[in-house]
């Protein structure tokens, strides 16, 4: 269990009390003359983040009340974030909550700091009590999935390359019973990922093909497939330096389908789980690839490379082809693919591209539900000529300068058996800035 987290208490935790615009003045009702003057005296208006904190007779803290802003306003769960981090150690309770298993994930979030290598840590301890066992359960697996997410984007290459995925991807088969196996190095040549090979080779870290599968064998098949390019120089289409600075985070995707996998395995899904994840450094060196080059891949097509930075697209198109052989009921892709999807929906919303209408109706609704942006974008197939090459039977880029995610996705999509049966998010795994609950650094979205 998350340590910022409890269902036990003995009813001395401080009270923080969650106050709307609306209800603030029945809230003011229930103080005492002193406390409705302290509040009226320091103009508490309830607005969005908005602090107030109570004593008692004798100076002591005996309950804080933190603004929600107007219900009829964006109702931003993370208000109650900007409060957590501030808080001395102690235990507390929400009064007014509309959803305590989600702010219970936020209480935990707040208190996040990634200090692997800090010699000084902060060790932050403000408890929060939840209503009961369940959510109790929900709201740490669901901390725990996130925090992993983060950590793995903000360790560096140095830590975190393709045999250090590897070896995480294992420990966690091994802690949920789960089979898993690799494919690394030159044998990848030999089993066909051609594209996975091509890319990393030029590494010291050797590229590989990871699989994990959990769960009874006649569950309903979800296949996640992540993007796991530990380090993006761009090869011989090099990079800028700006442009490079924080491309150790190019294995976001991957990330994001470790996490979800560890939060599907604790809280015990019945799902047939498969987790794929190509695992490569697209470094430079006398063996890396070149632009001009001509690669086949997993599925039997050949593609002709027009650019070495655009990598994270020859990587998964093996690992597509590889999961549609068995025809899941749902494939995941999750990959740091395209700056164009930052140019369309900027940092913090997730583009997704589908041919499931009915999935893309489901997800739209959970993310308004969950305060979890995603948008919808077009597989739009009149763009998919573009992909052609005079040489081979793609081009990795597209003739285009035009549309950089749709064309992404297309090239994806041409490796998919079933379409409508799975879904792309191109994520961008990073917190530009600091914010409430949310630090700079590696993120988990969508």
């Amino acid at each position: 269990m998350t340590k910022y987290l409890t269902d036990k208490h003995d009813g001395t935790a401080t009270p923080i009390h969650c106050i709307s615009h609306e209800g603030l003045d029945d809230w003011l009702k229930t103080l005492s003359p002193a406390q409705a003057r302290w509040a009226k005296d320091n103009k508490f208006a309830a607005h969005k983040a908005e602090i107030l904190k109570l004593s008692g007779p004798q100076g002591e803290l005996t309950a804080i009340a933190i603004g929600r802003g107007s219900e009829q306003d964006y109702a931003d769960p993370w208000y109650i974030a900007s409060l957590v981090k501030n808080l001395p150690h102690g235990h507390y309770r929400l009064e007014g909550d509309t959803d305590p298993c989600l702010t219970a994930i936020i209480w935990s979030l707040a208190q996040y700091q990634f200090d692997r290598y800090l010699t000084k840590k902060n060790d932050r301890n403000a408890t929060l009590v939840v209503q009961n066992k369940d959510i109790l359960e929900e709201a740490t697996a669901l901390t725990r999935s996130i925090t992993l997410v983060r950590d793995l984007v903000n360790t560096p290459t140095c830590d975190m390359g393709p045999s250090h995925l590897s070896a995480v991807m294992k420990d966690m088969a091994d802690q949920y019973g789960a089979d898993f196996t690799e494919t690394v190095g030159d044998d990848l040549l030999v089993k066909g990922y051609e594209s996975i090979h091509t890319v990393g080779r030029a590494a010291v870290n050797q590229p590989r093909l990871l699989d994990m599968i959990w769960g009874r064998k006649d569950a309903p098949k979800l296949t996640l497939v992540g993007k796991g390019v530990c380090f993006d120089t761009g090869g011989l289409d090099i990079k800028p330096s700006s442009g490079m600075r924080n491309m150790k985070k190019d294995m976001g995707g991957a990330a994001h389908t470790l996490g979800l996998a560890q939060v599907i395995m604790e809280r015990g899904l019945d799902i047939r789980l498969r987790l794929l994840i190509p695992a490569v450094e697209n470094n430079i060196s006398a063996d890396a690839f070149r632009p001009g080059d001509i690669i086949k891949t997993y599925k039997g097509d050949t593609v002709e490379v027009d650019n070495t930075d655009a990598e994270g697209r020859l990587v998964l198109c093996d690992a597509l082809a590889l999961a549609s052989e068995e025809d899941p009921d749902l494939i995941l892709d999750f990959a740091t693919l395209t700056g164009a999807a930052r140019v369309a929906m900027g940092t913090d919303i997730v583009p997704f591209f589908t041919d499931g209408d009915h999935i893309a109706r489901e997800f739209a609704k959970y993310a308004e539900e969950q305060n979890d942006p995603v948008w919808r974008m077009p597989l739009y197939a009149p763009y998919a000529p573009s992909l052609k090459s005079n040489c081979a039977d793609l081009n990795n880029m597209g003739s285009a300068p035009y549309g950089g995610a749709i064309m992404a996705a297309l090239f994806l999509k041409h490796f998919v058996k079933n379409p409508k049966k799975w879904v792309h998010f191109d994520v961008f795994a990073w917190n530009m800035t600091d914010q409430p609950g949310r630090p700079k650094g590696g993120e988990a979205m969508a």
